[in-house]
C-alpha cells in the first residue's frame, strides 16, 4: 500500500476506509466492526474516515464500541473526522433548521464528544465538513489552533472547499491546512478542469477523494464509461470498482480516495486497485468516455 505524506510527522494509507455508513448495518457490534477495521488493515488501509455527523451522530460510537473492545488497534491506524454540520439528530436533537456552525464552542464541543466517543485521546486529522458562509475566519482559525496546542488534534483540514475558502481560513492560522477532501471520481471530473485540483497540485496539498465511485453510479453504469471500465478490469482480473479507483490513483496530485462499504468481501477487494497501472491513453479512453466525447 501506497503511503503518503500528510505531515512531517504524519502519514496515511493512500486507500482510506471511509465509515459514513457504519451505523446503517444491520450489525453494528464491537466484534463486527472491529473485523471490519482488522481487514482494512490486513490490506494495508491504516486510515480510517469519520464525521460527527455520520450515522445522525453515531457512526463514532459505532467505531469507538470496536477500539474500547481493543484498545491495540488504535495504535495501528490513523483518525480522520470532521465537524460543523448541524441537523435534527442525536446530540443536536432539536435543531431547526439544517446549518453549519463553525464557532469556537461548537467546534471544540464536537472535538471534545468525538474523542469520548471513539474512546481515543487524539483525532489525526480534524476536517472542517462543509464551508461554513457565516464563519468569523478568525475565531474559526484560532479554534482550530488551540485544538492542534492541545494535543487533541495533530493536524487540521477541510473539505468541500474551493480554494478562496481555503485561503480565507489559512490566513487567520498559525497551522498549515494540510488537505482538502472533495467529490471526485468518473462521475465527477470537474476538478479535473475547474481549478480545484490544481490550486492543490500546485501547493502539493494531498487531496482526499469522497464519493470515488459516484455513489455506486459507476458500478451499475450502462453507458461507454461502463463498456470502457469493464474492458480494462478483464485485462486486470479485477472489478468496476478497481478500475475506477485506479483512475483516481494514477493523477500526479496524489489523491486519496474515500472507501465504504460494510461488507467484508468488498473491504477485502478495495487493494485491488493498486493492481493496476494506467498507462495515460487508458487514462484518456476513460476521462473521455466519462467527459462523453474527445478533448478539445
Amino acid at each position: 500500500m501506497n503511503r503518503i505524506s500528510i505531515t512531517n510527522t504524519l502519514e496515511f494509507s493512500q486507500l482510506i476506509y471511509g465509515m459514513w455508513r457504519l451505523a446503517d448495518d444491520s450489525n453494528t457490534s464491537p466484534n463486527h466492526v472491529e473485523a471490519k477495521i482488522q481487514t482494512s488493515l490486513d490490506h494495508g488501509i491504516t486510515t480510517f474516515d469519520q464525521a460527527d455527523i455520520y450515522g445522525g451522530y453515531t457512526a463514532e460510537t459505532v467505531f469507538g464500541g470496536a477500539l474500547k473492545a481493543n484498545p491495540a488497534l488504535r495504535s495501528k491506524m490513523e483518525i480522520v473526522s470532521k465537524c460543523d454540520i448541524v441537523v435534527d439528530a442525536g446530540r443536536h436533537a432539536g435543531a431547526r433548521v439544517k446549518h453549519y456552525d463553525t464557532s469556537r464552542d461548537h467546534i471544540h464541543a464536537s472535538v471534545d464528544a468525538s474523542l469520548l466517543e471513539m474512546a481515543i485521546e487524539n483525532i489525526d486529522l480534524l476536517l472542517i465538513h462543509r464551508p461554513d458562509p457565516l464563519m468569523d475566519h478568525h475565531v474559526t482559525g484560532a479554534a482550530l489552533d488551540e485544538l492542534v496546542a492541545s494535543g487533541k488534534v495533530s493536524a487540521i483540514g477541510v473539505s468541500n472547499f474551493k480554494p478562496w475558502d481555503w485561503d480565507l481560513l489559512q490566513s487567520a492560522m498559525k497551522n498549515q491546512l494540510v488537505t482538502n477532501q472533495i467529490e471526485i471520481s468518473l462521475a465527477e471530473i470537474s476538478p479535473f478542469t475547474n481549478g480545484d485540483l490544481a490550486f492543490h497540485q500546485r501547493e502539493g496539498h494531498p487531496i482526499m477523494a469522497w464519493s470515488p465511485l459516484g455513489g455506486g453510479s459507476l458500478i451499475s453504469d450502462i453507458s461507454n464509461l461502463g463498456i470502457v471500465m469493464d474492458d480494462i478490469a478483464v485485462q486486470y482480473s479485477v472489478d468496476r470498482a478497481a478500475v475506477a479507483i485506479a483512475f483516481l490513483l494514477a493523477h500526479p496530485a496524489k489523491i486519496l480516495p474515500v472507501l465504504g462499504t460494510n461488507n467484508l468481501d468488498r473491504i477485502a477487494r478495495i487493494s485491488d486497485a493498486l493492481k493496476i497501472k494506467l498507462d495515460r491513453q487508458s487514462w484518456f479512453q476513460l476521462y473521455q468516455a466519462a467527459l462523453g466525447q474527445e478533448v478539445a
